[in-house]
């Protein structure tokens, strides 16, 4: 592969509740390696059938309200014709289509141009499977 391109797998353990992880400092960590100062694009990629990515504010409670509009939007009860696992795990697989299993962001200079309080996060419902993978791919 060129050196304009680079990808890397991390390994996240969300536990067995529902989580938002905040991953930004792990994506400015592979940056500092794949970009190498240079301009160009990180996509992030969750390959999961039951969570997203999603850029939000942390930290000040925006993360939990996220959870709480998810349970109100998905509840976890029986009315999903998905129905194995815990109860209402179906909702876990309709998640995507609202928070999608990737983000591309703009890369400047070998730094991730967020704004001043979004983190890049990924957003986990499922409780039934508490170890994830992100794929970082750096395209520049």
């Amino acid at each position: 592969m060129s050196d304009a391109f680079t990808t890397r797998i991390l390994h996240v353990a969300t536990g067995s509740r529902e989580s938002v992880v905040d991953l930004t400092r792990d994506c400015e960590a592979f940056l500092r390696e794949a970009a190498a100062g240079r301009d160009g694009l990180l996509n992030v990629f969750v390959p999961h059938a039951t969570a997203g990515i999603a850029v939000i504010e942390t930290g000040a409670g925006s993360d939990d309200d996220l959870l709480a509009a998810l349970r109100t939007l998905l509840p976890a009860d029986d009315r999903w014709q998905h129905d194995h696992g815990s109860p209402g795990h179906g909702r876990d697989h309709v998640l995507p289509a609202l928070v999608p299993p990737h983000a591309t962001l703009p890369v400047i200079g070998g730094s991730l141009e967020l704004g001043t309080w979004q983190s890049v996060c990924l957003v986990d419902t499922n409780v039934d499977n508490p170890n994830r993978q992100v794929r970082f791919s750096f395209l520049g």
